[in-house]
């Protein structure tokens, strides 16, 4: 509900160089502006003195949502509810009023108060987390973030490879971020490396690497033997060489500290009270399970209900009407990461739980796409997580078939079959 207790409301609109506010005070009718410095000290110091102004009464300030290192330097302060304004939001109530589109920090600033004065009862005040949950949610985004980038690394590896070496795409074995794939390219980082080698030396090195199986090395014995150089030109192979030992040095520091960020995040994890409940839940495993704890919080007041966590990670579709047509699509304004933690959690489910493969069997053999069908599953999965949350119960796999069972679902006959 709207809270008419605050001393101030007050709008921050961030900037590179100067922040912009305006606020108003509970008895006066006048709005003060102006503009403080970007800088740490002076927003502390322009914090302060709206705690002294106010006298330590509790302050409401609204905020383009964006920037969480920001958000939590305001939480340093006591008496200030933040209210997060999304940016889609704050871009539409900036176009009612400014149809031009023209975009000034002064005006934004204005804008973000005048929300906060006529419509607070629609913003959700900034729900702070346990500096667990807020070390955890750190911790898997960075790691998201470095596996993005590792991926990144590995195309442009493939790419060069593909310019002048491509036999190494398969002497090298399928996966470029193996420890084999970065030994064999640092040892023969070009074919005539390889061709120069005798063959012993090339199985004493691939079974070094664990390559056990001895077909597959004489598969790989057979390219090198009728393998024959891409270019041959060395004004273009030795930049080549050198542009690739760079990515290789760069997959191996990436993927050190993706390995790093695993084991913090594990330890970060099991102190968690919730941790056996995510851990349980069939296809989250060591990297899943963190991010789906994440999704949901310490709070359980974030999601009221499993529709309201629906919508707001963009599972939920979206369906308009005007005149008489009507159409459905998914969320554009939807937290990337979160609706990524559900869908791929989704996906893995379909290998570990007897239902989930038979939905997708069931929505495949009815020709939807293979991403509609995740997306949809992970509807499902949200609502049976919501539930074991709240509840505190974890999830159970048979006593969810037997409630199939009981409705006489579709599923179950699916299942049956």
């Amino acid at each position: 509900m709207k809270n008419d207790n605050y001393a101030a409301l007050v709008a921050l609109d961030w900037g590179d160089k100067n922040h912009a506010f305006a606020w108003q005070f509970a008895d006066a009718q006048s709005i003060e502006r102006g503009t403080i410095e970007a800088t740490p000290e002076a927003l502390h110091a322009w914090l302060d003195q709206l705690h002294a102004t106010c006298k330590g009464r509790p302050v409401a300030l609204a905020v383009e949502s964006g920037r969480n290192t920001l958000l939590h330097a305001l939480l340093e302060h006591e008496g200030l509810t933040i209210y997060p304004v999304h940016s889609a939001t704050s871009a539409r109530f900036r176009k009612t009023f400014t149809p031009s589109g023209a975009k000034d920090d002064g005006p934004d600033a204005l804008m973000l108060l005048t929300l906060l004065r006529t419509h607070r009862d629609q913003l959700n005040p900034l729900m702070v987390d346990t500096p667990i949950m807020r070390e955890l949610a750190a911790l898997v985004a960075i790691r998201r973030s470095a596996v993005d980038q590792r991926t990144r690394t590995l195309n442009q590896l493939t790419s060069l490879l593909k310019t002048y070496y491509p036999q190494a795409l398969v002497l090298a074995g399928e996966d470029l971020a193996t420890p084999l794939a970065r030994a064999f390219l640092r040892r023969f980082p070009e074919l005539l490396c390889v061709q120069k080698a005798r063959a012993q030396t090339m199985r004493v090195f691939y079974q070094a690497h664990n390559v056990r199986s001895l077909q597959r090395i004489q598969e790989r014995m057979t390219v090198i033997a009728q393998a024959r150089a891409l270019i041959a030109d060395r004004a273009l192979i030795e930049p080549a060489i050198l542009e690739m030992t760079m990515l290789v040095d760069l997959l191996e520091v990436q993927t050190d500290h993706i390995a790093k960020l695993q084991t913090r995040i594990g330890e970060v994890f099991q102190t968690h009270p919730q941790a056996s409940l995510f851990s349980a839940l069939p296809g989250a495993g060591a990297t899943l399970a963190p991010r789906l704890l994440v999704a949901f919080g310490d709070n359980l007041e974030r999601y009221p209900s499993a529709a309201s966590l629906q919508k707001y990670s963009g599972i939920a579709p979206v369906r308009e009407k005007s005149g008489g047509r009507s159409w459905t699509h998914w969320r554009w304004a939807a937290p990337k990461f979160l609706r990524q933690s559900f869908v791929e959690w989704a996906g893995q489910t379909v290998r570990y739980s007897a239902w989930a493969q038979a939905y997708y069997c069931l929505q495949k053999q009815r020709g939807k796409a293979h991403h509609a069908i995740l997306r949809a599953l992970a509807f499902k999965w949200i609502r049976i997580l919501w539930r074991c949350s709240h509840d505190q119960i974890p999830y159970n796999e048979n006593h969810y078939l037997a409630a199939l069972q009981a409705k006489a679902s579709p599923l179950h006959n699916a299942l049956q079959k």
